[in-house]
């Protein structure tokens, strides 16, 4: 009876394998989504922005930066050229940041300034940067709060944003450091790159932004309501030249 059991446990093992050799297990993985909105790439040189990407400029500013698409690496990027200038290109659009928590881009810059301070206003330029907005809900805001928004809505003709998460090219600032805007209390900046080791050739970036909201705000991550990039020296009154490739958000980690 032994010999039997033996016989048939033997068999059993021999047929599953077989199974599992002609029929392997099927592995699950999310579905990558993307999400494109700075297809810069399948432009021509010196073409029109994008659909979707229009200017950005401050009035109390009168030199702004001049962008342009040109031939770099092989594809076509956005050129940013600032001289004592400031001024961004904006793509307002809604984006849930849980349905798609991950940005993708690439950057280059020719050098970063002298007299770049994230800690202090006259300092607050930088060579290249990506500000991420989120929306204002008035549904989860206080009665003054509600009110300051309102007015600001009446003036603008839209709410502006709850906040905003600044990816930046930093001069001196110690990189994978966060740290709060000189300017306002609603936006902090994360030092992605930094310094002069990196310039003159292209840097591919990704960031979770859902993490990095909360890591900055600590609280539940609004709707993105916009994004833009931007080169400036306004405050220090120094030059450069940066370049942004594709821009992306993605659903899982590339």
């Amino acid at each position: 009876m032994r010999h039997r059991w033996v016989h048939i446990v033997a068999r059993s093992t021999l047929i599953l394998f077989w199974i599992l050799f002609l029929y392997p297990p099927k592995t699950f993985s999310v579905e990558k989504k993307v999400l494109k909105i700075g297809s810069f790439s399948t432009l021509k040189p010196d073409s029109p922005l994008p659909d979707g990407w229009e200017h950005l400029t401050f009035k109390k500013i009168p030199r702004q930066t001049r962008y342009t698409l040109v031939q770099d690496g092989g594809r076509v990027v956005v050129k940013a050229e600032s001289s004592a200038s400031s001024s961004g290109l904006i793509r307002k659009i809604r984006v849930d940041p849980k349905e798609y928590p991950f940005l993708q881009w690439s950057w280059k810059v020719n050098g970063t300034y002298r007299k770049g301070d994230v800690t202090r206003r006259e300092g607050d330029d930088y060579p290249a940067r990506i500000h991420i907005m989120f929306e204002f809900d008035p549904t989860k805001a206080t009665g003054m709060e509600k009110l300051k928004y309102e007015t600001a809505r009446m003036l603008l003709g839209e709410y502006p944003p709850k906040g905003a998460i600044t990816y930046i090219w930093g001069s001196h600032a110690p990189e994978g450091s966060m740290v709060p805007s000189p300017v306002t209390d609603r936006a902090m900046m994360f030092v992605v790159e930094s310094g002069n080791a990196s310039v003159n050739r292209w840097v591919e970036e990704e960031r979770n932004i859902l993490e990095d909201c909360r890591i900055a705000f600590g609280n539940e991550v609004p709707f993105i309501s916009g994004v833009v990039i931007m080169t400036d020296s306004d405050n220090t009154g120094e030059e450069a030249t940066a370049f942004y490739g594709d821009i992306t958000f993605h659903n899982n980690h590339r």
